[in-house]
């Protein structure tokens, strides 16, 4: 396995309109336990799967569906490799949310049939 090989599915995304209202659904009603929440994030444990709740940045992102989030190891290698195979990305890797040390990065793309999903990775900050 290489650095740019998928390793598993890290993270689902579901657009939410209102994130309140969302969380406590997922924490009450489904008792999934809450990791963490930002002003426009919220995620969930679900057995070694994390679930992200979010406000859409854009309005790409702005539908009733998941996004799959796909771990790597290196996020820039990763990138590179899938530009190099044709994958269409809509911006280069970014950070997204800093957790103490932790810091999450991803690149969205797109599938052929117009799906957004994303490449993930985790970074420790010292």
């Amino acid at each position: 396995m290489t650095s740019t090989t998928i390793q598993k599915i890290n993270q689902i995304g579901v657009p939410v309109k209102d994130l309140a209202r969302a969380s406590e659904f997922y924490e009450t009603q489904l008792e999934l336990p809450m990791l963490f929440k930002t002003d426009t994030m919220a995620f969930f444990d679900c057995n070694g799967l994390r679930l992200m709740l979010s406000l859409p940045e854009k309005e790409e992102f702005a539908h009733a569906s998941s996004i799959l989030y796909f771990d790597v190891a290196d996020i820039q290698q990763a990138y590179a490799e899938f530009q190099s195979r044709g994958v269409q990305f809509s911006g280069p890797p970014h950070c997204v949310v800093k957790n103490g040390p932790a810091e999450t990065w991803m690149a969205f793309f797109h599938d052929t049939e117009g799906n957004t999903h994303a490449l993930t990775s985790e970074r420790v900050v010292s």
